[in-house]
Parts: structure tokens; C-alpha cells; sequence
């Protein structure tokens, strides 16, 4: 077991208007451990570490301690230079520079040197790409990346860094198989080395792998902390949700609805080849593959982003033609990106606007303008329906 408490966190709570994101959790994190960190969607794990990095600050009455000394609140830059370091979901790299600069930038910047040293910067980026295994072109700038390299070059910033606390934020959903392997190899390097690592994910097989505790928030609060033989699957699912989830195969011979999708033979050269199936109505069909194998690529298909060279669409029985992502739609179809904060949401909108803006046509009024009446009964039921967690369609 670590001896001693890297960060311990106590009465910390946080509200967003009327919304409580936070409510006086209680967190201790042990110098040299791997720290589960799970919960549901909206069950406060990305605001609490925005506590902990100092991006946000709690609640009067919060106690943050970092080895021994007590903070009210911390900021970004005094968290970076405790060695607090982190590896957000929405991977905030600069996507102009390259895989090397990306690496190495936070070491480097924080030398406060007036002139740049190329040889160094490729140095640093080189040791971490070779302390974790992965191959990759230093010189090649990263917005020409797939996201799933993105993702490889945020955790390599990060580690790149002198870091005494790694925080990762879902950091295999976008990993092979041995890919996830060689970073856990690593992760656990870092812990033998002291270093600290709070690990975040809805992956509860690798959770169980990988951390020695977990914590659970469920609703803002913090449900528990316990050793990794205290709890399973099923256990964790249940701390989570308050429900008890059952596992097992689904019965076969159910009967399917009718068929609303067929996929024949569809090819897109150099990303997917014949590719056939069939989706019934209210069917979930999983597609499942390594980085690279063409799932991506096959959903833009679909919705009329990535064209096919040739195979056939059915649409309720229909062949169809899907060339823009507006026939999709007009066909029922949606789809949920990937990088849900760069092509999937409008940041500087508000939900109200997010929520509409794919269902304009069914809100008009007189003079084909949009009914404001409408538009936020629409948001509000759309909120209510999905239990959406915020201080109002306004925000």
C-alpha cells in the first residue's frame, strides 16, 4: 500500500446555478497508488477535477491539501507546478503544431527559455514516445491526426511532464487492445517510480485492472472509496446507478421489427470493403473494431459525410442515395460524432439552441420564422425527457 496522501480533498462541493455538481465529497488519493474514478455522466467526476487542476473553484468551506499544505482553492498554474497534470477528455492540443511540440511544449514553456531549442524538444518528445512504446511521426502536425493519435499525444504531453499526480480522463476510448496493455505496462512503471495516477473511465474491466482503489460518485455525491477486492462488475455498476444491472446472452428467437436499414457491399477504397448488414427497428446493432478498421469512416458513410464508391443503401426497404449529411437527416438518420465537443455540440450557443438546431423546420410559425413558444417547449420537453442536468435551456 503507498504510504502517506498525495491530495486529500474534503467538504468540497460545487453548484452551477440551481444545479449541484458537486456536494461535500471527500477524496483522499495516496502518493504512488492508481485511483479509480467512476460514476455516471453528470455524476460530477469532470468537475471534480477541475477542482483538483484549479480550472474551478469550490464552494466556501472546501479543503484542498496537496502533501501536507492546505489550499482554499488552487489554480491552474499553481496545480501545474504541484505536479498536478492532466489529461482531459477533449485532449486540448494545439492542432498547428506538431506530435514533438505537442509532447514536450508544457516542459519546455515552463523553463521560461526566450529561444527555442528544436534538438531538446525533439528529445523530450522522443524519450516519452519510447518510454511508452508507441511509434509515431514527430513531424507531422497533429490536426492532420486521427483522433485516436491525438489521444495518444495528450497522455504522451502529460507524462512528458515531472509529474507527481496524472490525471487521465477516459484515455484508452480510443486504444486497441495492446495499445491499452502497453499503457497500463507504463502506468504501473510510474506508480512503482511514486508517481501518483487518477484514473477515470467507464470501462470498469480496466478500472478492476488497473486501479488499487476506487471511488464512486453517484449525483454529485460520493458514494464510497474501496480496495479493489472489495468490489466487482456487477457491484461497481450498482454504486453507480443505485439499480442492479443483470448480465448475460440475449435470448435468441426474439422476434425483430421490420427491417429499416440494409447495407450491401458498401466500399469506400482504402477505409472499408463489402461491407454488408441489416438493422431492424428497435434493434441495437453493435460495430466493433481496431483503430483503423473503418468504423468511423463507415457511420459518416451512413450519414452522407464520407460517400461509398460502390455497394447499395436501403432505407425501410427503399435504395437510397445519401450524399450530404441533410439527406440524412431527412431520412431519420442521426448521428453522435466521436469528438462530441468539436463536431457535435455549438460550445458558444445555449442548450436551447443545441437542442433545436437539427428540428428548425418543425418549430416554424407564420412567415416560415421560427416560434419561440415552440422552440423552448420543445428544449424544455427535451430536457425533462432526458434527464439533462442544467441551470436551463438558457445557458
Amino acid at each position: 500500500m503507498p504510504n502517506g496522501v498525495l491530495v486529500s480533498l474534503r467538504n468540497v462541493s460545487k453548484k452551477y446555478g440551481g444545479v449541484v455538481a458537486l456536494k461535500d465529497v471527500d477524496l483522499d488519493i495516496h502518493k504512488g497508488e492508481i485511483h479509480g474514478l467512476v460514476g455516471e455522466n453528470g455524476s460530477g467526476k469532470s468537475t471534480l477535477v477541475k477542482i483538483i487542476t484549479g480550472v474551478v473553484e469550490p464552494e466556501p468551506g472546501a479543503k484542498i491539501t496537496i502533501e501536507g499544505k492546505r489550499y482554499s482553492r488552487l489554480t491552474p498554474l499553481l496545480a501545474f507546478r504541484l505536479g498536478i497534470h492532466v489529461v482531459h477528455q477533449d485532449l486540448s492540443l494545439f492542432p498547428n503544431l506538431t506530435v514533438a511540440e505537442n509532447i514536450a511544449i508544457h516542459k519546455y514553456v515552463e523553463k521560461g527559455s526566450k529561444f527555442v531549442n528544436w534538438q531538446e524538444i525533439r528529445k523530450i518528445a522522443e524519450k516519452t514516445l519510447e518510454k511508452l512504446g508507441i511509434g509515431m511521426d514527430l513531424d507531422v502536425e497533429v490536426g492532420n491526426l486521427s483522433l485516436a493519435d491525438q489521444q495518444l499525444v495528450a497522455i504522451c504531453r502529460a507524462i512528458a511532464s515531472d509529474a507527481r499526480l496524472v490525471i487521465l480522463d477516459e484515455p484508452t476510448s480510443s486504444l486497441t487492445s495492446k495499445e491499452v496493455e502497453r499503457l497500463f505496462d507504463f502506468l504501473n512503471l510510474l506508480k512503482n517510480r511514486g508517481i501518483t495516477i487518477l484514473f477515470i473511465s467507464h470501462r470498469l474491466d480496466e478500472i478492476l485492472e488497473i486501479a488499487q482503489r476506487v471511488t464512486v460518485l453517484r449525483d454529485g455525491k460520493k458514494i464510497g472509496t474501496f480496495e479493489r477486492n472489495e468490489v466487482d462488475k456487477k457491484k461497481l455498476t450498482y454504486l453507480m446507478t443505485g439499480k442492479e444491472i443483470s448480465y448475460g446472452a440475449l435470448r435468441s428467437g426474439l422476434k425483430s421489427g421490420e427491417k429499416i436499414l440494409e447495407v450491401k457491399n458498401l466500399t469506400r477504397k482504402g477505409q472499408f470493403e463489402n461491407i454488408s448488414f441489416s438493422l431492424h427497428k428497435g434493434e441495437v446493432l453493435g460495430i466493433t473494431g481496431p483503430r483503423g478498421s473503418g468504423r468511423t469512416e463507415l457511420a459518416l458513410s451512413l450519414f452522407g459525410m464520407n460517400p461509398p464508391d460502390s455497394g447499395e443503401i436501403y432505407i425501410d426497404g427503399k435504395r437510397v442515395s445519401i450524399r450530404s449529411n441533410q439527406e440524412a437527416i431527412n431520412l431519420g438518420i442521426g448521428y453522435v460524432p466521436e469528438n462530441r465537443l468539436v463536431q457535435g455540440l455549438v460550445l458558444d450557443q445555449p442548450v436551447v439552441h443545441n437542442i433545436v438546431i437539427t428540428n428548425l423546420k418543425k418549430l416554424l410559425g407564420r412567415f416560415y420564422l421560427v416560434d419561440t413558444k415552440r422552440k423552448r417547449s420543445f428544449a424544455e420537453n427535451a430536457v425533462k425527457t432526458f434527464g439533462i442536468k442544467t441551470a436551463g435551456i438558457d445557458v
